[in-house]
């Protein structure tokens, strides 16, 4: 990197999973708004033809006279040089593929486990997590060994066991996980502060939250704008609006998979006294199973959608039409602001701003002072030139921490799993998580493991082949 003139000029970043047709455009985009930054863009996939894609997609973008972030897109083919040299690592790939996922989400279904996301809690998650923390060890052994200095912005979910594998792998690595589902808690604060005041445009970053918890399962105990305490605030409103909830797009929270009346956080709010942050869709699945996720008239009932794989492998097949038509220039990017601020932390770790971020990092400082050291935290940050001070965040109360630690007790028993190929951990972990616990018997979980273990063979390693006897 070089620095002048309040620019930071030449810095390089390594992009594993630059074939993305989703992320990767986001970032494009913020990064071609950002007139302090420019440099190089090096692509990694293991489909070199779609980073290939997003090279043409990227330097099209450069080259348009109304973008004032100018960054060269390059591919390459081989991990080893695209992480030598560089300053910043950006991780997002799918591990596996749609139809693995497939099996994640809807094979549970024959016991009655329904989930709305699986990608990060319930039988899901934990599965996408067996074939995940082998990529992220090949991933940390090569930043350890190529690039050992740069900083790493993982987007992959499972998020805290992918941070979790990193440091595990490369206990010196300056890594952390980036996630937007506090951004939305807080655009739902603003607008519950806008309609109750009477008030217009107030800015997201004007709401002011402690955050602790644990990635998509999030929880603010303080929240404020400009010196108002938000927490009566919401109280009301949920009094006034429980039974239709709060929906930013007028209540079409139908048409949207993504979108849910924000009835999930409002409920736990009257149960728990704090506010969830997270969408409704990633909350329901760190609760018991009999609750939100019950049946899909229950998940009606609760303003939300269960995100089909059948909707995932639909829109691919759109965005990759639409790759098709921004590599040939049919359709061009429209550079407009999305809201992340990956691109803003990479800004200020070069020195050229300062801000307070939630990020996911391990809970080494204690910043959550009743959770273990080991686990990965979702908190407050302060990021500055080359330094991330997470902010002190207290102590969880009883009747949340008591929600949180099944959970991070699983992601020990998972990491280890994952590492050991061990089966009967997988077992204990589908055990003692709330999503099963009201819906299967040991036996429905071994069953369950075993078939969806099988479903994912592919991209596991030689120990769960060995052990399922498959040469």
């Amino acid at each position: 990197m070089k620095y002048t003139e309040g620019n930071v000029n030449d810095i390089q970043i390594a992009y594993i999973g630059g074939g993305s047709r989703g992320w990767a455009w986001t970032f494009m985009t913020d990064l071609s708004m950002e007139k302090q930054l420019n440099g190089t863009i090096r692509l990694y996939d293991i489909d070199p033809n779609a980073a290939k894609n997003n090279e043409t997609i990227g330097n099209r973008l450069t080259n348009r006279t109304d973008t004032v972030g100018k960054w060269n897109y390059k591919t390459y083919d081989n991990l080893g040089e695209a992480l030598t040299g560089c300053d910043f690592v950006i991780i997002s790939i799918l591990p596996g593929t749609f139809d693995e996922m497939e099996s994640d989400v809807h094979l549970p279904e024959r016991v009655g486990i329904y989930q709305s996301v699986g990608d990060t809690a319930g039988p899901g998650g934990m599965i996408r997590a067996l074939r995940t923390i082998p990529m992220f060890v090949t991933i940390a052994e090569a930043i350890k060994t190529f690039s050992p200095n740069a900083w790493v912005i993982n987007y992959t979910n499972p998020m805290t066991l992918c941070i979790q594998t990193l440091y595990k792998v490369f206990p010196g690595i300056k890594a952390f996980g980036c996630c937007h589902e506090v951004f939305g808690t807080q655009n739902v604060l603003k607008g519950i502060c806008e309609e109750t005041f009477g008030l217009k445009e107030i800015n997201r970053n004007e709401i002011f939250v402690n955050v602790l918890g644990i990635n998509h399962f999030t929880w603010f105990d303080q929240a404020s704008y400009k010196g108002i305490d938000l927490f009566p605030v919401y109280k009301e409103y949920i009094k006034k609006h429980f039974e239709e909830g709060y929906s930013e797009d007028g209540g079409n929270w139908v048409s949207n998979t993504f979108s849910c009346a924000n009835r999930v956080k409002f409920d736990l709010f009257n149960r728990f006294g704090l506010i969830a942050a997270a969408g409704d869709r990633h909350l329901a699945e760190f609760m018991p199973g009999n609750e939100y996720l019950n049946n899909p008239n229950t998940v009606t009932s609760w303003k939300f959608g269960l995100t089909t794989v059948e909707w995932r492998k639909k829109d691919l097949k759109a965005r990759l039409l639409k790759s098709t038509r921004l590599v040939s220039g049919v359709e061009e990017l429209i550079p407009k602001p999305s809201g992340e601020e990956g691109v803003k932390l990479i800004k200020a770790l070069c020195g050229l701003d300062r801000m307070v971020s939630n990020v996911n990092i391990p809970n080494t400082n204690r910043q959550i002072s009743n959770l273990p050291e080991t686990a990965v935290v979702e908190t407050n940050a302060l990021f500055s030139k080359d330094s991330i001070k997470p902010i002190f965040a207290g102590s969880l109360p009883e009747n949340v921490y008591g929600l949180i630690l099944p959970h991070i007790m699983n992601h020990e028993t998972i990491l280890t799993a994952a590492l050991t190929c061990n089966k009967e951990l997988v077992i204990k972990a589908f055990l003692n998580d709330p999503l099963v616990k009201p819906k299967a018997s040991k036996a429905d979980v071994i069953s369950l493991v075993d078939d969806m273990i099988m479903n994912t063979i592919t991209y596991l390693p030689e120990g769960w082949r060995v052990l399922y006897n498959i040469s």
